[in-house]
């Protein structure tokens, strides 16, 4: 739907491109698979956060810290795939304008919040690795829900930010978001209006949000894995890796793809291809976050067995 302004015609609906151009038993397929896995990460997910919840040996920082991952990535994929999966079925549906941008801030609030989460549980096993003595000092109750609530408030900050800055833009460009979801580089191709600024608001978010994280972590692992070869034990060293290996593995795979979409170059950016990686860190990423940390995890699986 358009509004007629003074010199163009204003957008309040916008319609997802999405997997429109693929046939529907295409279309059918990915319905299949993408509700599959949703379904897989929804139950993982609250598994994991029924186990810690109820098994008194997992009532330590680094599983608090996981469940709350869990939590987040649990409502990210809600706010994202939901309505992917509807579209998939029925790609000529539209979205309100309020809609999109409702969409668009919960997608920002939980991805940063994910940031966050994955370098509070860095630090978390840097002072369990390298400060062993003073952990429970260093991460006790207060510190723990104080990291929790710092990334839930930096991802609303920057999610307010980012949504304001877009959704204050005129759209006049077509209604068609060359994606399947509500996302900034999509919208910012619709409006009629200049957008460098919005452009510049989006490039210092992005590299706050992932490169600064992905530095603390990086830090985090270089003091982890030098204090590691100083263990004189090969039992202990390989003990030590095996608490990090989690982490380190969701870590690389949720920082690689959102930095690939985000942090290159606007004159590189093929929205394509960024639709194709968007696919992996929206639907198959959130599930290796309960994969990973049960089938790699001894004290998830052995609590899991207790618990069945």
């Amino acid at each position: 739907m358009t509004v007629p302004g003074s010199n163009s015609t204003y957008i309040t609906e916008f319609l997802f491109e999405g997997f429109s151009s693929y046939g529907w038993q295409h279309r059918l397929v990915l319905f299949v698979v993408f509700l599959t896995l949703y379904l897989l990460t929804l139950s993982g997910n609250v598994i994991i956060v029924t186990i810690i919840r109820l098994d008194r040996h997992l009532h330590t920082p680094m599983y608090f810290f996981l469940s709350m991952l869990s939590i987040s990535e649990t409502c990210y994929t809600v706010a994202i795939i939901p309505r992917m999966l509807s579209d998939l079925l029925n790609p000529q549906k539209t979205i309100a304008f309020q809609h999109c941008a409702t969409q668009l801030f919960f997608y920002l609030t939980f991805g940063i919040n994910n940031c966050f989460l994955l370098t509070a549980m860095g630090y978390d096993r840097y002072v369990a690795i390298c400060n062993p003595l003073r952990y429970s000092v260093i991460m006790g109750k207060t510190a723990c829900i104080q990291l929790a609530s710092g990334s839930l408030g930096i991802g609303l900050s920057m999610a307010i930010v980012q949504v304001t800055s877009v959704f204050g833009l005129p759209f006049c460009n077509g209604f068609v978001i060359s994606h399947f979801f509500c996302d900034v580089r999509p919208l910012l191709k619709l409006a009629c209006a200049n957008t460098t600024d919005n452009e510049i608001i989006n490039f210092v978010v992005s590299v706050f949000v992932l490169v600064l994280p992905m530095t603390l972590v990086f830090i985090s692992y270089i003091l982890i894995i030098s204090t590691i070869l100083k263990i004189s034990s090969a039992e202990g060293r390989k003990k030590a890796f095996a608490t990090c290996a989690s982490h380190l593995i969701v870590v690389i795979i949720h920082y690689g793809c959102a930095s690939i979409v985000y942090l290159k170059p606007k004159s590189k950016s093929s929205l394509g291809q960024d639709r194709l990686i968007s696919v992996t860190y929206t639907v198959i990423t959130p599930l290796l976050n309960p994969v990973v940390y049960t089938l790699r995890n001894k004290e998830v699986k052995v609590a899991l067995c207790r618990r069945l």
